[in-house]
């Protein structure tokens, strides 16, 4: 195996994480020894939780073994204090010789400095492994802090003849087969918007029902006062945010509150209008 088949192994691993990982990146690594054999590996499991250098380093048996191994991860390494420490400090602090990364992060805390440390102890660091796929899977998060506004993804259902629905009614058009692709998307995103027609004509939940992962935060363009107490919206116990728009588009309204809130992707189910 060479860095690149390490770098997607990195990639496997990261995917565990996709439901729970948002707002931070997804993100694996692997630890190889000296000869070539895979001694650690570790992932990003959830958001708060320990990064996946560390949890890596954790699931080596002999911790002997990381003074002569190489490092795979496919972002980054942090080198900032946030929930957790820094992850260079570690590596350095474990003295492990070579750390191999798919790609730099966008984070301004971060943003090339993480690399710098590691290579001012001497720390032979590559850069650029795979990092077509490296950037793909982490889509959201890098989108969210290169241009400053959340990755949002469209999804309507429509028939044949090109129509979405009848005009002031619910009109389900989607198997169930679709629908578990919908809740599959809705896993995968942070959050999900709809407008307040939606909210009434469908009476929505907008909850993960057929598949695994977390419920995406709700989001409702409109006020509260404006809409029915005995929507689902209103009376499940899930939180819904509301959000007034005072432009013909709003989207910089939608923008300054996803950065408020730290919500780096959306995945839109509105109507005609949304």
């Amino acid at each position: 195996m060479n860095d690149a088949d390490y770098m997607l192994r990195c990639l496997e691993l990261a995917e565990k994480g996709k439901f729970y990982t948002a707002p931070n990146p997804r993100v694996g690594c692997v630890i190889v020894s000296q000869n070539k054999q895979i001694i650690g590996e570790g992932y990003h499991e959830r958001f708060g939780g320990a990064h996946a250098e560390v949890n890596a380093m954790q699931s080596v048996r002999n911790t002997d073994d990381l003074q002569n191994s190489t490092l795979y991860v496919n972002l980054e390494p942090c080198s900032h204090h946030g929930k957790t420490p820094p992850c260079t400090s570690l590596i350095i602090e474990k003295y492990i010789p070579r750390v191999v990364i798919g790609m730099k992060d966008p984070h301004k805390k971060v943003m090339g400095d993480g690399i710098q440390r590691l290579m001012d102890v001497g720390i032979d660091v590559k850069v650029g492994v795979e990092e077509k796929a490296c950037r793909e899977i982490n889509k959201r998060f890098i989108c969210f802090h290169e241009t400053g506004r959340p990755y949002v993804i469209l999804k309507w259902a429509e028939s044949n003849d090109g129509l979405i629905g009848k005009l002031n009614e619910r009109t389900a058009i989607t198997s169930e087969q679709t629908n578990k692709l919908i809740h599959q998307w809705r896993a995968e995103e942070q959050a999900i918007l709809i407008g307040k027609n939606t909210a009434v004509i469908d009476n929505p939940s907008l909850t993960v029902r057929y598949v695994e992962g977390r419920n995406p935060l709700r989001i409702v363009l409109g006020t509260e006062a404006s809409l029915p107490k005995s929507l689902n919206l209103l009376t499940d116990g899930n939180p819904t945010y509301f959000l007034p728009l005072h432009n013909d588009s709003g989207f910089d309204e939608l923008t300054t509150f996803c950065q408020t809130h730290q919500i780096i992707s959306i995945l839109v189910e509105g109507g005609a209008f949304t």
